[in-house]
């Protein structure tokens, strides 16, 4: 295979022409000097042994900063106030094309400027060989792009100094490529060295020479934190300038071009990703705590998972502890008792967490009281399998090769043995038994015909880890050159077989792998990555999924585009909220992107009208004066964080702009709308204000209608304390079973947007039960009289009267919740059963003037329009039922009047406020009224409605019963169409001549 690159991508092009527009004005030109034998080096002019080649900058630093606040300012930036460095940034999401983007751009610096000399700086051996591998299978196209301009590359080697030799005298494009780790230490490193094999010249002082462009990729790994060696080997080589590419920048320096993970996804330059968490549900019956992290930014803390009393149930939450901590009091559950925090460690690389009850200390990571790992890795890797074959299932008729990535936590747990040749560990067991059981359904029949699926499983899975000179695993770490050495090992392997992994003819498709797939490798066919370690101790959520964001290629090489083909799939032992969360921290925390914020530059790139009619970008002057308009009306905070205020405008269309910025008005709400988070944005001009219909609002039929329903009542509660233990007890006898502790998992969707990480679940799978470690009894009755308030006494004779105490010892935590919810929406039925609802009195009533008086507004996708009917010109609905409802209403021949209640027509009951649907007034021959208050619902079944909304309708009725004063009162009635309330007045002994339909 041979992969093809696509030369006019516009958000590649962008970003070269943001460094190539850097350099405007500037003459193509190059400087030359002597390279001697005698070890000093000569400026040209004086006795030439040797002519060297270098770059040449001619721009004034006054030009080169115009030119800087130019391209920012044109690609959406805050502008430099001065040119601090000659550092500039690039960012770009992982799979958008970063590493081609820089390539193209030194050949377009060469074919505008002349510049032939440029260092590629990396951090890790994976990069350098990824960087090498680019360059080979992009040479030929790079060549047809720029008339076979004559170029070379090498990969820097201390035992290869000649190459830097070559590189100062060539007058043609070089392109070296270095780690860090090889530059950033003079006291070891040849680089700063005289050697004969570079004429006796320190090869630095030949690179210093040349001025260089420094292409850095991944800086923030580069930099070398606050000590900063590698930003000082790269000073060293006296750069003409530093271009810095990276999709998580720390240090943000002079700011080029903005690709961010929002605009990516927006644009779907990206997958699209979706999480499948394995979720242990009803497992609560143990002491569990994991150790999650540590710190002492203000003192040593601690941060703990633990199962949490929340009301009625348990939820798993993450809190933090500091020593003396009691765990009992932290998570409200006796279970923990004893659970006291002894002592925290939180130096790098020994953090611990001593318990009192505990033997040793939990590591970083570690858990106790859960379910065994074993049995949740193994589901993990089945759903990963069965992932895997389904889209083998879709996308093999699209040519298109599907590989799945794993990162597990421990080497031996995939080789369990000191060397290469070791035998199987157990996930590589678990992944073959898992394999050979899945390709065995019929479902996947269609892709292993003619295949030998006996030995298959062996075949198309391997492990890529560090490995040393006598073929064992090592450490993945790059701290010295043995360990760079035993990481190339394995990284020549991977890099060398990275289109090899694409094509059909290599049977590989799952790859598992510790930490040695980080940052630097990737491929477009990673369809699924298999997280069998604890998320965000090693490697973090962004990491993880830049694996496999790139777009997928066919077996010619070719990129497919769109999220019905490209959709990564991360299968995780957290829920898929909690993964959301922290991706969309991360992204915050490395990106600087602050969601739900507007910044000062924000509105640069608006298009506006200039003074004489030409349109041109809003610039950041007029950007920040709108900025101080948002913050003056109070839409934002003093630090651009968005207001509801500003949520509300957006949504009602009531948001206003001053002159000059009004005409501006629909692009700024737009951008608003996006920054504002997940809202369901509405068309301003569809808002419209809803008048009433003066002829039905004032004549006689609604005037009676109106007068049946429009007093108010107060209520009283009787209890009968028997009949609420019968009914506890019934309640849970009829409650669901009570079941073992269970796995399943999740599906759900990401979206990234300018508000924010979002997670849509879209799919459950059937729970897989599992067995728990032995647990003690909690105690019931002290639990469930906190939970319920009744008394021990009236607990225990609902309990046994239940005869459902064995499910208590098959799940303890489960039917505590159950029992709990049980007792108390028995209470709230009773509350209810027991009401009693009295008129006040005349003088109490919502007045009729009302309707005129408060005001009713709406969207026109959201209401009927032009009814006859209704007091109100339109009707606003709230579903596609009370639409049905509407239609039939005004159709239905037997309908006189109707009104759908406004929100501030309100029944008190015990439960909160109660705002029934319609008053409808229906007519017989004429001569006899029937006066309706209805609710529409979906379904007239009990359980199709919940407990609460049943017993809120159950007030309604009983409100209106007690309003009954005359032989024609308003009857309270639930349905689902007209058709229902028709057979309701057949079925009271009422009928209707002809109520037929238009």
């Amino acid at each position: 295979m041979k992969l093809h690159f696509e030369p006019d991508l516009d958000y590649q092009l962008a970003a070269i022409e943001a460094v190539c527009d850097l350099f405007r004005g500037q003459e193509a030109c190059r400087t030359e000097f002597t390279v001697s034998h005698g070890g000093s080096l000569h400026m040209a002019g004086n006795r030439l042994e040797e002519l060297g080649v270098g770059n040449r900058l001619l721009l004034a630093d006054e030009v080169l900063l115009a030119n800087l606040r130019a391209v920012q300012l044109r690609n959406g930036l805050p502008p430099s106030d001065t040119l601090a460095s000659g550092d500039f940034t690039v960012e770009m999401e992982t799979g958008t094309g970063k590493t081609y983007v820089y390539l193209r751009t030194l050949f377009e610096l060469h074919k505008r400027y002349g510049f032939t000399k440029f260092v590629i700086v990396v951090p890790s051996v994976a990069i350098k060989e990824g960087v090498y591998k680019s360059l080979q299978i992009m040479a030929d196209h790079f060549r047809g792009l720029y008339a076979n301009t004559p170029f070379d590359y090498f990969l820097y080697d201390s035992g290869k100094l000649g190459q830097v030799r070559h590189f100062a005298t060539s007058p043609h494009i070089q392109i070296m490529v270095v780690t860090v780790g090889a530059i950033n230490k003079k006291e070891v490193n040849n680089l700063y060295k005289e050697t004969e094999k570079t004429n006796d010249e320190r090869p630095i002082d030949l690179i210093r020479a040349t001025c260089p462009i420094v292409i850095v990729d991944e800086p923030q790994s580069v930099d070398g934190g606050l000590e900063g060696q590698g930003k000082k080997a790269l000073d060293e080589m006296h750069p003409l300038c530093t271009l810095r590419y990276s999709a998580t920048h720390v240090d943000k320096h002079h700011m080029l071009y903005r690709l961010n993970p929002v605009d990516a996804y927006e644009r779907k330059l990206v997958k699209q990703i979706e999480v499948a968490s394995l979720e242990v549900q009803g497992g609560h019956n143990t002491p569990y705590i994991r150790f999650v992290e540590t710190g002492n930014k203000r003192g040593i803390v601690a941060r703990v998972e633990l199962d949490c009393q929340q009301g009625d149930r348990v939820r798993r939450m993450v809190k933090s502890v500091k020593a003396g901590d009691d765990l009992e009091r932290i998570s409200g559950r006796s279970i923990h008792a004893g659970c006291l925090v002894q002592n925290i460690g939180c130096k790098a690389g020994e953090e611990f967490l001593e318990l009192a009850n505990l033997e040793r200390p939990l590591r970083l990571g570690e858990a106790v009281g859960d379910v065994d790992p074993d049995i949740l890795k193994r589901q993990m890797i089945r759903r990963t399998i069965e992932e895997h074959l389904d889209k083998e299932l879709r996308l093999l008729p699209q040519e298109i090769k599907v590989l799945s990535l794993f990162f597990i936590d421990a080497v031996e747990h995939y080789r369990a043995g000191p060397d290469v040749a070791s035998k199987k560990g157990k996930y590589a067991v678990m992944f073959e038994e898992e394999y050979r059981r899945a390709i065995a359904k019929p479902k996947y029949h269609t892709l292993f015909q003619e295949v030998d699926i006996r030995t298959l499983p062996e075949e198309v899975h391997k492990g890529y880890f560090s490995i040393d000179k006598k073929e064992r695993w090592a450490d993945t770490a790059e701290n010295n050159q043995a360990n760079r050495d035993n990481a190339e090992r394995a990284y020549n392997l991977i890099m060398k077989e990275k289109e090899r992994l694409l094509s059909f003819e290599t049977p590989l498709k799952f790859i598992f792998s510790h930490s040695a797939l980080r940052e630097g490798w990737d491929n477009p066919n990673v369809f699924q990555i298999c997280v069998l370690r604890d998320m965000g101790t090693e490697m973090k959520r962004r990491q993880t999924i830049g694996r496999g964001l790139r777009l997928c290629v066919n077996q010619q090489g070719e990129r497919l585009r769109g999220f019905d083909v490209n959709t990564l799939t991360v299968i995780a032992s957290e829920s898929y909220e909690q993964f959301a969360k922290t991706l969309q921290k991360e992204i915050e925390e490395e990106t600087g992107i602050r969601f739900g914020m507007v910044e000062p530059h924000a509105f640069v790139t608006i298009p506006v009208a200039g003074t004489a009619g030409q349109i041109a970008p809003m610039g950041i002057e007029a950007s920040t004066r709108l900025w101080h308009h948002l913050v003056e009306t109070g839409h934002l905070d003093g630090r651009g964080t968005i207001q509801d205020s500003l949520r509300t405008a957006i949504q009602t269309g009531t948001l206003h702009l001053p002159e000059p910025f009004a005409a501006s008005l629909p692009q700024v709400r737009e951008l608003l709308g996006k920054l504002a988070g997940k809202l369901a944005i509405k068309n301003a001009d569809e808002r419209i204000s809803i008048k009433t219909r003066q002829t039905i609002l004032h004549g006689e039929a609604f005037r009676a209608l109106w007068n049946r329903i429009k007093h108010k009542t107060t209520y009283r509660v009787a209890f009968d304390n028997a009949r609420l233990l019968d009914d506890c007890t019934r309640a849970i006898q009829e409650a669901p079973p009570v079941i073992p502790a269970r796995m399943r998992f999740r599906k759900a969707d990401l979206t990234i947007g300018k508000g924010g990480v979002a997670a849509v679940e879209t799919a459950q799978a059937a729970p897989v039960g599992i067995d728990e470690p032995p647990f003690e009894l909690p105690d019931l009755l002290t639990v469930l009289q906190d939970q319920t308030q009744l008394t021990r006494k009236s607990i225990v004779q609902i309990l046994t009267s239940s005869g459902r105490l064995e499910d208590f010892r098959r799940n303890p935590q489960q039917f505590l919740e159950l029992a709990s919810e049980s007792i108390q929406r028995a209470k709230r039925l009773a509350l209810v059963n027991g009401i009693r609802y009295q008129r006040i009195g005349a003088d109490h009533y919502f007045a009729q003037e009302l309707f005129e008086q408060e005001e009713l507004t709406g969207y026109i996708k959201e209401m009927l329009r032009d009814t006859h009917k209704s007091v109100y010109e339109h009707v606003v609905y709230d579903s596609s039922v009370e639409r049905s409802f509407a239609e039939q209403l005004e159709t239905n021949e037997a309908i006189r009047v109707y009104a759908k209640l406004p929100g501030w027509f309100k029944v008190p009951t015990p439960l909160g406020s109660y705002n029934p649907d319609w008053a409808i007034l229906v007519d017989k021959d004429g001569d006899e009224r029937l006066y309706f208050v209805v609710e529409t619902k979906g379904g007239l079944f009990q359980d199709d409605l919940r407990h609460q909304e049943r017993a809120r309708m159950a007030c309604g009725k009983a409100h209106f019963q007690a309003l009954a004063t005359d032989d024609n009162p308003a009857v309270y009635h639930v349905a689902t169409s007209v058709d229902d309330l028709m057979a309701h007045v057949i079925a009271s002994g009422t009928t209707i001549s002809s109520p037929g339909t238009k």
